[in-house]
């Protein structure tokens, strides 16, 4: 399976292509959108530019989102929040289903325990995906851990549906 994982924001947005075969991850792409000082429009037009790119070149699957969690700056909630609808935009405009998951599920799902840090998350994303140096970006290293999340997630979410029909 191929999974595209999204760490929304608007100066700087992480991506990451993973696929899962046989049991094993391997990271296809990862990297980070940068925004700049562009306007909003202009930043949020060059994240969906750059993730329609990455959906059309690798053809993932399915795409996993970082779920917006409350935080006291309203405006940088806003400004996340924005750059998520463009990532489930760019989802929906390809037909890729989307899940949502919050920091806690994906540190848990890669680190194994909810209160891990960046560095702990970068740390197991290197070592997960056998990448010979850590992700440049915290926002690249969010963006992979999404997706092994998701791979870690799917199947155990598939059959919990599929029982209780």
């Amino acid at each position: 399976m191929r999974v595209m994982g999204v760490d929304p924001g608007l100066t700087r947005a992480g991506f990451a292509i993973v696929d899962q075969t046989a049991g094993k991850l391997r990271a296809v792409e990862f990297g980070t959108v940068r925004g700049g000082s562009a306007e909003i429009p202009e930043q949020l037009a060059a994240l969906r530019s750059r993730l329609a790119e990455a959906i059309r070149e690798h053809r993932p699957e399915a795409m996993a989102v970082e779920r917006l969690f409350v935080t006291r700056n309203q405006r940088t909630a806003i400004r996340v929040g924005q750059a998520s609808g463009i990532a489930l935009l760019a989802a929906a405009e390809a037909g890729i289903p989307v899940t949502e998951y919050g920091p806690l599920q994906v540190k848990q799902a890669v680190v194994g325990v909810g209160n891990a840090s960046k560095d702990q998350v970068s740390f197991m994303v290197q070592r997960l995906l056998n990448l010979s140096e850590a992700p440049d970006t915290a926002d690249a290293a969010d963006a992979l851990a999404l997706a092994i999340c998701h791979l870690h997630s799917y199947r155990l979410t598939a059959r919990a549906a599929g029982g209780a029909r």
